[in-house]
């Protein structure tokens, strides 16, 4: 079976989505086409590198993840390949991958070379569509491409570590369904950092004292039920290993969300700060 991943920003409304698995059946009708998400925002590629993040590892090898997010082909952005953990992943050369090649070190990338082997109309989508069903059908990259050594990565959102690790600031990556405001400040680099010592995470004048394994761990007196705690903030590091900030069983539609609640926005600060 071949797996042909889509993460846009095209939303549901218009025909593009549906447009673009035609064209992918029409050129391999045997590949299974699974949805990640076309609710990326409009050419924001930091969210597109989160969502891809965290679900490429639900994939089983072999799977080609097309990423069509700011995907035009001009004189500073180039459209690449990469195999990445025996999976391979399309896209514009436009730091979209950051988060991934800061985890593993891509096996091979190429920047992608067919453009002049394709109909003079094509569309920089059709090569995405060209190049993902050649690699689901177990082709190589050599053959669509040139191979090279390194692509953008987006540096204004990482996080940062001070020069005597006693804080990390990080930024706020990524609002979910839910409200829940993500940071790029990963369980790993907070592990490394903390080295069991107290924190206390702040953002927007406020402040969480304790990460939690999960939601519900909120609830930490045994005299009162679960349902006292609702509508509390708290810290936890997600699914993928992101330390997010949310409200405990808060629904973002009527009562608020960390997001709303908080005031926590696409790109806001948060900073864990770590006592001796």
């Amino acid at each position: 079976m071949s797996i042909i991943t889509l993460t846009t920003d095209y939303g549901l409304k218009d025909h593009f989505v549906g447009a673009l698995k035609g064209k992918i059946l029409s050129e391999h009708n045997e590949a299974k086409i699974i949805d990640i998400s076309h609710d990326i925002d409009p050419f924001n590629v930091t969210e597109a590198s989160f969502i891809i993040s965290a679900s490429y590892s639900s994939f089983p090898k072999g799977t080609v993840h097309l990423i069509g997010v700011d995907i035009e082909r001009n004189k500073e952005t180039q459209h690449i390949a990469i195999q990445w953990n025996d999976q391979y992943f399309i896209c514009a050369d436009n730091g979209i991958l950051s988060i991934l090649i800061q985890k593993i070190i891509p096996q091979k990338m190429v920047a992608i070379n067919i453009h002049d082997r394709l109909l003079p109309d094509a569309t920089d989508l059709d090569v995405f569509i060209k190049v993902a069903c050649h690699l689901a059908k177990g082709g190589l990259l050599n053959v669509i491409g040139k191979e090279i050594e390194a692509i953008k990565e987006v540096t204004e959102l990482q996080p940062i570590v001070a020069a005597d690790s006693n804080s990390i600031k990080g930024y706020i990556i990524y609002i979910d369904h839910f409200g829940n405001a993500v940071s790029n400040i990963t369980k790993k680099l907070f592990l490394d950092i903390a080295k069991a010592r107290p924190y206390e995470i702040k953002f927007k004048n406020k402040d969480i004292k304790t990460i939690f394994a999960k939601y519900s761990d909120i609830g930490i007196s045994e005299l009162y039920p679960i349902k006292n705690y609702e509508g509390q903030k708290l810290a936890i590091f997600n699914e993928a290993g992101f330390l997010e900030i949310a409200i405990f069983r808060s629904n973002p539609n009527n009562v608020g969300s960390a997001s709303s609640l908080l005031g926590l926005n696409y790109r806001d600060l948060i900073t864990i700060e770590f006592k001796n």
